[in-house]
């Protein structure tokens, strides 16, 4: 079919695709491909961008070169292309996954006329006789898939997409589609500037997703806040973003033994694992993938439901990607991505040896996430302004919106920035004038005689973090803009000019401030445990063990220790399972002892209508096991407590903790090699008869002043209250 002849767009639509009606731009970029002209479009992830080269190159006569970064995605796409024709030939692929044959086939299907698309690598594409080949083939159009590989500013540059263009050429020339999810107009110009089209229409979809929920936290007890969040959602599918592979190792271990369903997925682990893990993801056999950023690349599962950022990325164009695969179905998606500046600064030290050049777009790159997570604006607001898209009033849909900051007038401090911006030539970017602004004489400022400016210092009474804001605002309110050649340098737009001599109400709201993150609290045993002891259910769990006490024969603290029934009293455990994650209790205690109090727990619980907090069992799997097993083995042989602790290099005392808690937690041990080693009978059998006889509470202290500290070392007290709790409780 030529394309002077008129096509019904919809009849062909319908006949290859079975859909009755296009979305969005597909129809004019469709035209305008099909009219032989260059086309650029941006359109984010879901939109239906695939279609937009599928169904011209369907009715063109030729074939299409489709350059795409990703074997495993083309491979998809050739699969779907096939599942709508009778014939096998209508889409290929070639690239290093094939074999000779394979590829004879291909190049024979294209030379026949059958084929319509040719997925190819940018890879492939550069060998010389792949080039001779193409040379001979009548070609449609060229497509270029995940465009933004072509720009240093893109979230996932390739150095091999620069060398599209020159190649093309070589072949044949031919009208081209870009095609990208995620732009800044600097990167959009990248594009277009470095494949020779910086006359080609342009498309621009919105990257507004409103059904997307935006939020970022403190990075504090992530583990603990996902393993909490995923139970609040049983069922529901979602990926965990991690930048390193061993993280991600590590937190779907943990996920799974707290009863999560989910697997890894990393650049590490062999194609068939992922491959695996994958398609088990697609079909709902696990809940949730924990994945590096290589995950997700083409993945059309609709349903996704969350999307959690256990680190922030690099950069806020390779983040709007990563959410953008929640709710593709147009239904929730949650996207929480938890922020700590010590990961800026640590991704920062990445850089160190990369190229100057390099280094100076990564370090820009990361201010813009800093700028994204540390601010109080709509979180939807500053990601499309990001994108060069401007948004209208706020999401109310956002962890900003919904939990707004105090706002404050900000039109002196826009004027300020503006008239400084201004005063430095509109060649600096944000860090220098808010520096000069504040009254700081940096290097760089002395360097520029800036310091002599009549404008330095002149908003000294605020820090340089809080004119940043201010800038961002600004530039949000389309103020000021960011530079396009020169990526960060700051220049007065004509409505900031206009706003210097007719200024109107702009209302500010200061940054979030979340300098006071901690990563993990490795331990939550103890009174540091979060929440509030209910006193009464302590007590009465004290009254619990004191009838078991009696039974038994043994006192109270041999059943359970205090910060035992605290941690029952903030926990709410109601199975055996929930008891032995309790502080100080193992699972030989929980089976001995545990019934009674797990019960009553549970009619205290169902009588008061308590919420039992959710993440109630969060299982570790730090490996703090080997230790136990050691000394439990080295006590069995009859090892010396010296040359334990000498071998593991622990001070003595440490070694009687790690002992302590092993017994405490329901595990026996026999000690009495050791002690008799340093206690005569007589003394063993005074302090033993002190523990079950008179003993009120477990207190060493309590013991030598009874005991009388000139006849016993602490030490011995521990041995031998070690060896009570270990012979009458366990």
């Amino acid at each position: 079919m030529s394309v002077g002849t008129e096509i019904s767009l919809i009849e062909v639509l319908k006949k290859h695709f079975g859909f009755t009606s296009f979305k969005g731009n597909q129809e004019l970029i469709i035209r305008n491909v099909m009219a032989g002209n260059d086309t650029f479009v941006l359109m984010p992830t879901g939109g239906g961008k695939s279609l937009c080269y599928q169904l011209p190159a369907l009715i063109l006569e030729g074939t299409a070169i489709v350059i795409s970064p990703l074997i495993a995605l083309m491979k998809n796409q050739v699969d779907s292309m096939r599942s709508f024709s009778e014939d096998d030939g209508v889409a290929h692929f070639l690239n290093s996954s094939l074999n000779k044959a394979a590829i004879a086939k291909v190049k024979h299907d294209i030379i026949e006329g059958r084929t319509k698309l040719l997925y190819i690598a940018p890879e492939s594409l550069t060998k010389e006789d792949n080039i001779q080949f193409l040379k001979q083939v009548k070609i449609s159009f060229y497509a270029i898939d995940e465009a933004h590989c072509i720009s240093e500013w893109g979230h996932d540059f390739r150095p091999e997409y620069r060398r599209i263009r020159p190649i093309i050429n070589d072949i044949g020339p031919a009208p081209t589609i870009a095609l990208t999810a995620t732009a800044t107009p600097k990167v959009q110009h990248d594009i277009q500037k470095n494949l020779g089209m910086l006359d080609a229409n342009v498309f621009k979809s919105s990257f507004r997703r409103p059904n997307l929920y935006y939020e970022v936290r403190p990075k504090k007890n992530v583990t603990k806040e996902i393993i909490k969040y995923i139970k609040n959602n049983h069922g529901k599918s979602g990926i965990i973003y991690c930048l390193s592979r061993k993280k991600v190792e590590e937190l779907a271990e943990t996920l799974k033994v707290n009863g999560i369903k989910v697997l890894p997925y990393h650049a590490g682990l062999d194609s068939a694992t992922r491959s695996t893990n994958q398609d088990k993801f697609l079909l709902e056999e696990v809940d949730v993938i924990v994945a590096t950023i290589a995950f997700g690349m083409g993945i059309d599962k609709p349903d996704v439901r969350f999307v959690i950022h256990y680190d922030i990325p690099k950069s806020l164009e390779g983040y709007y990607q990563e959410t953008g695969r929640a709710g593709r179905d147009g239904g929730e998606g949650k996207c929480i991505a938890f922020y700590s500046y010590k990961d800026i600064q640590k991704l920062e030290k990445f850089m160190q040896g990369k190229p100057i050049a390099e280094q100076e777009i990564g370090k820009q790159l990361l201010l813009e996430t800093v700028a994204y997570a540390e601010s109080s604006v709509c979180r939807p607001k500053m990601l499309l302004n990001y994108f060069g898209e401007e948004m209208k009033g706020r999401c109310e849909n956002c962890d900003n919106c919904l939990h707004p900051k105090t706002n404050f007038e900000g039109k002196d401090y826009i004027i300020k920035v503006l008239k400084v911006i201004i005063a430095a030539g509109e060649k600096f970017k944000a860090d220098h004038i808010s520096a000069i602004i504040s009254g700081v004489k940096t290097s760089a400022i002395k360097s520029y005689n800036h310091h002599l400016l009549d404008e330095f210092g002149s908003g000294k009474d605020k820090d340089e973090k809080f004119w940043k804001m201010v800038i961002r605002q600004a530039l949000i309110a389309r103020l000021i803009q960011k530079d396009i050649e020169n990526y960060g340098l700051l220049k007065v737009t004509a409505k900031g000019l206009e706003y210097i001599k007719n200024p109107f109400s702009v209302m500010l709201s200061e940054d979030h401030d979340y300098s006071d993150t901690d990563e993990e609290v490795e331990s939550m045993a103890g009174p540091e445990r979060p929440g509030t002891v209910d006193e009464e259910l302590f007590n009465i769990l004290k009254n619990l063990r004191k009838k078991i006490s009696k039974q038994f024969n043994l006192p109270p603290f041999v059943i359970f220790q205090d910060p035992s029934l605290e941690d029952m009293a903030i926990q709410y455990p109601v199975t055996i399972e929930e008891l032995q994650n309790i502080t100080g209790v193992g699972a030989g205690k929980a089976k001995r002892y545990g019934k009674e109090f797990i019960e009553l727990i549970k009619s205290y619980v169902d009588e008061k209508e308590i919420i039992r907090p959710q993440d109630m069992v969060v299982k570790s799997v730090v490996n703090k096991s080997g230790l136990k097993v050691y000394i439990i083995q080295s006590i069995d042989r009859k090892m010396d407590l010296e040359d334990i602790a000498s071998a593991k290099n622990l001070e003595m005392s440490n070694l009687l903790d790690e002992i302590e808690a092993i017994v405490n937690s329901g595990t026996r041990l026999n000690l009495d090699y050791y002690i008799n080693s340093i206690l005569d009978d007589e003394h063993q059998q005074e302090v033993f008869d002190y523990f079950r006889e008179e003993a009120e509470t477990e207190s060493l202290e309590a013991a030598l002043q009874e005991l009388g500290e000139d006849n016993y070392t602490e030490e011995e007290i521990r041995l031998m209250r070690i060896k009570f709790i270990s012979e009458m409780g366990n």
